[in-house]
């Protein structure tokens, strides 16, 4: 294969370098087409542009594949732990026993909350919404850690990942609390890093709390399976912040506020209405099926098809699986289950999905599977910020450790006015 492409402009050819990754994708090289050609590239959304490099992880959607430093996600979602995959995205390999034990008593040492950030808790109404109060206090957890502006500080980024890391999920547990009218509960040293979620999340004063280890072992595989998922909106968000070199807190504030979107991380919430709503309509899904054909029927499959996966999504066979293994065992059978294993069924039996690889995507059984661990829907976009931390970490950490890094600074090819004059007030009409 050539080394580089041709390009052919104004009677001019500009040669661009090609380059290719280690799983043999492609790109070409157009750092240098603006200033040999004053043209830039216009490609809406990104789709077809690399803004980077990275070592993180490897997505085929064609193939259907996913791997985390070259892991595939099915092994990592029946041997790892959520910790232990933290470690591998943020610091490149999995930990031996000595790594992983220091890295998850960093974790333990750092769960708890400045006691004053308890009081912003008091300010928010309990119907705000605990995406919004899960950014503000990421955000404000800069003010109690000064040392962590200086992103150039490196003996502080290790500390500054591990507070990040184990106070999120404290944070979340207690914007869950906030709007249940119930007490925060105070994370607990003895136990693991789901287990401890688990209790400050469910756990009153008023009886023990029983930790389901079946239970600690699906929350594992959830957040792990929501841990990285190359450049999406989220990590692209950022990485664009870090790029400015703001630190690693108001950065993954900003991460968490792009997720909130439903077309990214408010997907699964979707998916749980939309089959509500089959529900309630009594549960014939070739009507709905029939809807989602027609264009002018207002009606979205949500939960089906992908803007990278062009086959099955890896994720959501896994929780596909989680399902139908743990449901039994912790609930009754939610109905919403059976409705969606009939619509899957239907749709893809179906030529026009067939047709177009719409298959179902991680979003469409996680959120029965977080139903079924008591997680309400207004907690499902937080649950996959939590899962998501560890990667979005990873990448400001890839950026930063690159010196070749810079500021995110994109294009644009302006189409408004051209020059106008400054009409006085009282002449406008």
């Amino acid at each position: 294969m050539a080394d580089r492409a041709e390009l052919k402009l104004d009677g001019k050819t500009l040669e661009l370098p090609i380059i290719v990754g280690t799983e043999q994708e492609k790109a070409i090289d157009i750092r240098q087409i603006r200033a040999q050609t004053g043209f830039v590239t216009l490609d809406p959304g990104y789709v077809n542009t690399g803004s980077t490099t990275s070592a993180i992880t490897f997505l085929d959607g064609e193939a259907g594949i996913l791997r985390y430093r070259g892991i595939p996600i099915e092994v990592l979602a029946e041997r790892s732990t959520f910790v232990e995959v933290s470690y591998l995205l943020i610091y490149g390999k999995l930990p031996n026993q000595t790594e992983l034990s220091t890295f998850s008593q960093s974790l333990t040492r750092h769960s708890m909350l400045h006691e004053d950030m308890k009081r912003f808790f008091d300010g928010y109404p309990s119907t705000a919404h605990p995406m919004a109060i899960l950014s503000a206090m990421v955000c404000s957890l800069s003010s109690y850690y000064p040392e962590a502006l200086n992103v150039k500080n490196k003996e502080q980024t290790d500390i500054t990942i591990a507070r990040l890391l184990a106070k999120m999920r404290t944070i979340a547990a207690y914007s869950f609390k906030k709007s249940m009218g119930q007490p925060f509960v105070y994370p607990k040293n003895s136990l693991s890093y789901c287990a401890n979620f688990l209790n400050m999340m469910f756990s009153v004063p008023a009886e023990p709390y029983e930790i389901d280890e079946e239970i600690v072992r699906t929350l594992n595989m959830l957040f792990i399976l929501h841990a990285d998922h190359e450049q999406n909106c989220s990590t692209s968000t950022v990485r664009m912040v870090g790029s400015s070199q703001a630190n690693l807190f108001a950065a993954i504030a900003a991460g968490i506020l792009a997720l909130w979107g439903p077309l990214h991380g408010g997907a699964n919430q979707e998916v749980l209405e939309m089959l509500e709503e089959i529900q309630r309509d009594g549960g014939d899904v070739t009507k709905f099926i029939d809807l989602a054909k027609k264009k002018d029927s207002g009606f979205r499959l949500m939960g089906f098809g992908h803007r990278v996966y062009k086959n099955y999504d890896p994720r959501a066979k896994i929780i596909k699986a989680a399902c139908e293994r743990v449901l039994p065992r912790i609930r009754k059978k939610d109905p919403l289950l059976d409705v969606a294993q009939r619509l899957e069924e239907a749709a893809l039996k179906d030529p026009y999905f067939a047709d177009r690889k719409l298959n179902p995507n991680v979003d469409f059984y996680s959120g029965i599977i977080m139903r079924a661990l008591g997680i309400p829907t207004n907690m499902f976009t937080v649950m996959f910020a939590i899962g998501r931390l560890p990667g979005w970490i990873a990448h400001w950490k890839e950026m930063m450790d690159d010196s070749s890094s810079k500021i995110c600074r994109p294009r644009q090819i302006y189409t408004g006015n051209n020059l106008s004059p400054y009409v006085p007030i009282e002449d406008r009409k």
